[in-house]
């Protein structure tokens, strides 16, 4: 069946996101969708957007059990959930326990293959501005990695992430002091209304 599925884009620089309605009656149908496929992984632009914004959070994410700890990325492991798995940040009752804005990029950014809103010739402002999001996100991430490296800290090591977490805001600040381009290239806000069809169940692409 076709459905009107709305989608809202935030440009909010780094922490752009992508909210659409569609996840709210996900079509999988069982109560979890794609973040039964999914460990979210954190990397240092996300701690010090925490640090700025919510720094509970932190030391939320490294008291959970199964997580995967990096020098500088904490991947928090998917459990097994019936014959699939399940995001820990996910609740049956409410969806991801995280803002959107709090989430990883890819958190942020991922919308369904089914809704496939790329294909949208009135989108495509859109599609570079996400495309160029991630490889500048990516891109940041490498060069805090290498900082943090170089000054042979870890995050492995419990006793050194006071002093990451107190180094990564001046360090993240320096490089970003000039904004990329693709940043004033969208609006704060805009909404579009595309209509796709809909299948229910397993059928539908995640």
């Amino acid at each position: 069946m076709d459905k009107e599925i709305r989608l809202v884009f935030h440009n909010r620089g780094l922490r752009s996101y992508i909210e659409v309605d569609l996840c709210y009656e996900c079509p999988r149908q069982d109560q979890k969708g794609c973040c039964a496929y999914y460990s979210p992984v954190f990397y240092p632009s996300d701690f010090v957007y925490w640090l700025k914004t919510k720094p509970d959070l932190i030391d939320y994410l490294f008291s959970l059990p199964h997580l995967t700890v990096l020098d500088a990325s904490v991947t928090l492991n998917h459990v097994i959930d019936g014959l699939s798995y399940r995001c820990r940040f996910h609740s049956k009752e409410s969806g991801c326990l995280l803002e959107q804005h709090n989430r990883e990029s890819i958190c942020r950014h991922f919308v369904c293959p089914g809704i496939s809103w790329e294909k949208e010739p009135s989108l495509a402002h859109w599609k570079t501005f996400f495309d160029s999001l991630n490889d500048y996100e990516i891109k940041l991430n490498n060069q805090l990695a290498d900082i943090l490296k170089a000054q042979n800290l870890s995050l492995r090591n419990p006793t050194q992430r006071s002093e990451i977490f107190a180094l990564l805001p001046a360090e993240l600040e320096r490089l970003t002091k000039d904004s990329p381009a693709f940043f004033s290239s969208c609006p704060e806000r805009e909404e579009a209304v595309i209509i796709r069809p809909v299948s229910y169940g397993g059928e539908w692409p995640l």
